[in-house]
């Protein structure tokens, strides 16, 4: 697919790992897959759910208990982002550092990507 060889698409913090781990474990999941669609004020959304299985197209990034599946139609959008999961006062959720970005929306739920170059 879109992956650089050798190198995982997608890098997972600790808490990040913890949290995947703890859901998976929870609902008896094969993993946890995250993707992409249009939507939003920006123009794209991360999606997030937790898969009973992996799709033969998924990419699969381990680290440690956590799985994370990469739907087929995000891959090129996720190439080089960090995963992390962040508890504050008043919210907790995943965060997404994605170098692909080059815009977001004020509440930070949507996105714009990087025009990919042209062949």
């Amino acid at each position: 697919m879109f992956a650089i060889p050798g190198k995982p698409p997608v890098t997972l913090t600790p808490a990040a790992v913890e949290q995947i781990a703890a859901l998976m474990q929870r609902e008896g999941a094969a993993g946890f897959r995250i993707g992409v669609k249009k939507g939003g004020c920006a123009g794209m959304e991360y999606t997030m759910d937790i898969a009973a299985e992996a799709d033969p197209m998924d990419i699969v990034v381990e680290e440690g208990p956590a799985r994370v599946l990469i739907a087929p139609l995000a891959q090129m959008f996720l190439i080089g982002t960090e995963i992390d999961y962040e508890e504050t006062m008043l919210e907790s959720g995943f965060k997404f550092r994605n170098p692909n970005v080059v815009e977001s929306c004020g509440c930070g739920e949507s996105v714009k990507f990087r025009d990919a170059p042209a062949g």
